[in-house]
């Protein structure tokens, strides 16, 4: 009699789960959001009612996770739970189990949305590295060209001093040429005789390149330009109006240089006459003889 009154003062399992949750200040509706348990579970483990239960491995599965969120020993509850359960299990009807309260479960709607907002979210960061990428590029690129006005207006007074208006390549024979701006090629080929090509005035440093300077005439306004180079000689010279009316001395010598050269068989037949001339006196000193002859006959 004494051990049967001793065994229906331990309080039973369900017991010990709920005095320790309301000493806790826990609800059920706690306990089943940290255990992922269903709230009718639970409340079939605090009331001992075994039917209303899944299989036994669960139950007592779902009772070690209850000892944990209330603070109760895990080991000690399921064998207390075991030994209740032993002899009032009778049913043996297929149960199925339960993780989770579907109710409680994210949405699927929801995850989608998460997964989509993500994607989006790394398209945009990676945009935004590859602008800030970009950026520093561009402004690089860019000065250079701010520059070039200011390098460019010192020699706008010169070229006004000198000659001011287009320029103009004519070729007065078949020449082969070439004119660069920078990097952009402005035009490049063979000029026939009589052709034209005027140098945009949007060019910043035009180059000219060929080898028959000869075979061009270059006007700057109405000012013709000086010969550029000497004959049958690769050049490459500046088209901006002040570099071509620069080159005018330099290149005007040129041409000064063959004078000389051309002035010397002058000399040659100027001495070649003189000598000549003595065999033309020859032939009068007879006819002068000749009548003394007769005269005095």
């Amino acid at each position: 009699m004494d051990e049967e009154l001793v065994e229906t003062d331990v309080p039973s399992v369900g017991e010990r789960l709920r005095a320790a949750r309301e000493e806790k200040g826990l609800s059920l509706e706690d306990v089943a959001a940290q255990t992922r348990i269903p709230r009718r579970h639970l409340e079939s483990i605090e009331s001992a009612d075994w039917n209303s239960l899944p299989a036994p491995t669960y139950t007592i599965g779902f009772a070690r996770s209850y000892a944990s969120s209330v603070g109760l020993d895990r080991t000690d509850i399921a064998d207390q739970l075991r030994a209740e359960m032993g002899g009032q299990r009778t049913t043996t009807q297929s149960e199925v189990f339960e993780p989770a309260d579907p109710a409680r479960t994210m949405p699927k709607s929801l995850v989608f949305g998460a997964i989509i907002a993500v994607i989006a979210l790394i398209i945009l960061m990676s945009w935004l590295s590859r602008r800030s990428l970009e950026q520093p590029d561009e402004g690089v690129a860019n000065t250079p060209a701010a520059e070039a006005p200011a390098q460019q207006q010192p020699a706008a007074p010169a070229a006004a001093a000198t000659a001011q208006g287009p320029v103009v390549l004519t070729a007065t024979d078949a020449v082969w040429l070439s004119i660069k701006d920078g990097g952009n090629v402005l035009k490049q080929g063979i000029m026939q005789a009589g052709e034209t090509y005027q140098v945009p005035a949007t060019a910043t440093a035009p180059v000219l390149t060929t080898a028959k300077a000869e075979a061009l005439r270059i006007n700057v306004g109405t000012a013709v330009a000086p010969t550029i180079g000497p004959a049958a000689t690769k050049v490459k010279v500046s088209l901006l109006p002040a570099d071509l009316m620069k080159s005018g001395p330099a290149a005007s010598a040129a041409p000064a240089a063959p004078a000389p050269a051309e002035a010397s068989p002058s000399p040659r037949s100027r001495v070649a006459r003189p000598t000549a001339s003595p065999p033309a006196a020859t032939p009068p000193a007879d006819p002068t003889t000749a009548p003394t002859n007769n005269s005095a006959i």
